[in-house]
């Protein structure tokens, strides 16, 4: 249509000197004629440049922490000009290997990756052949790279000792899926803040495997139909806060989320949380991986950044029963 040669056209596409600009003007004429879009796949494999974008896999972009976390990913990328490829994992360490495969298929430059349990041998061969690869939110036992995590441990425990001194001796916890470290980590902390405190931790009131808001309130519900029913509930997540919170409308039992909501202080009695910026994150995760591309040779670095409670109002109420059960000086821990 233009009346030249294929080579003169991709002078036209990849902005090379030496086509004179009436040609230029006929070739581009005859672009938005055709609606022509080259394919940039076949051009970084004949070229063998990279595809300027990074992939990303989190557990559920339907979470406002990890959308926050995307968020900030991709604008930090943008500013880079490095586009992002998303996709959610939902916890499921096989969902995880079949996204990193499908993006890695698609010759992404780097990964950042929140990781489902802690099986990933998978990523040894793609380390080797120099993948720049940083995970968010956890560590992976047995691979050296970057990471980004929350101090986990130290959040929960600030939010367990923050009901203690509000009186409370009965505290429930609801968390997600055993087996993801960050899951493991805030029971961990929940835990030793109990045992501190002198208090025997009750099975009875450790729910975990949660993973939505519905499962979240349905725990809670159960919670609140036991016999001895905590005065006192750690939601582990937005989404489980959430669901608790629902439960809990017409309950004058405390709350204390993790993983801050942007509306956590517009309802009715505003959501404690422990939190860490979900922008800090991503920004932080995508800062090591653009220094990695950027050609960075420095050892694995992890950043921790800390966990801060924000007093609202929902773990802030006391108790309005008499003695707890529940006090004792033994105690044990999750095996």
């Amino acid at each position: 249509m233009a009346g030249v040669s294929a080579k003169t056209v991709s002078r036209v596409l990849n902005q090379e000197p030496g086509v004179a600009a009436a040609t230029a003007a006929r070739i581009q004429a005859a672009i938005a004629t055709l609606g022509f879009r080259r394919n940039e796949m076949a051009r970084m494999l004949r070229t063998g440049d990279g595809a300027r974008a990074l992939g990303l896999v989190v557990h559920d972009l339907d979470t406002p922490h990890s959308a926050g976390v995307a968020g900030a990913v991709a604008r930090a990328a943008r500013d880079q000009g490095f586009l992002v490829i998303t996709g959610s994992s939902h916890g499921d360490p096989g969902s995880e290997r079949q996204l990193v495969s499908w993006l890695l298929g698609r010759q992404v430059d780097g990964l950042l990756l929140m990781p489902s349990g802690d099986g990933h041998d998978y990523l040894s061969a793609e380390l080797q052949r120099g993948l720049p690869v940083v995970l968010v939110d956890s560590t992976v036992a047995g691979i050296e790279v970057d990471c980004v995590v929350i101090d986990n441990v130290d959040g929960a425990r600030q939010a367990t000792h923050h009901l203690l001194r509000h009186g409370h001796r009965r505290i429930a916890f609801i968390g997600d899926r055993p087996g993801i470290p960050s899951a493991d980590q805030r029971l961990d902390g929940h835990q030793q803040a109990l045992a501190t405190g002198g208090i025997w931790v009750d099975a009875e009131l450790i729910r975990t495997g949660l993973t939505d808001l519905q499962s979240a309130q349905q725990a809670t519900q159960q919670l609140l139909a036991l016999k001895a029913p905590p005065t006192a509930i750690l939601a582990a997540g937005s989404w489980l806060a959430l669901g608790a919170a629902r439960a809990l409308e017409r309950s004058g039992t405390a709350l204390v989320g993790f993983d801050d909501l942007e509306l956590a202080d517009l309802s009715k009695t505003p959501l404690t949380t422990v939190s860490c910026a979900a922008a800090g994150i991503g920004s932080s995760a995508a800062s090591l991986l653009l220094a990695r591309l950027a050609g960075s040779l420095r050892p694995a670095q992890k950043i921790v950044l800390p966990a801060v409670l924000s007093a609202r109002g929902s773990g802030e109420r006391r108790p309005d029963v008499g003695p707890q059960p529940g006090v004792t000086r033994r105690w044990y821990r999750r095996s």
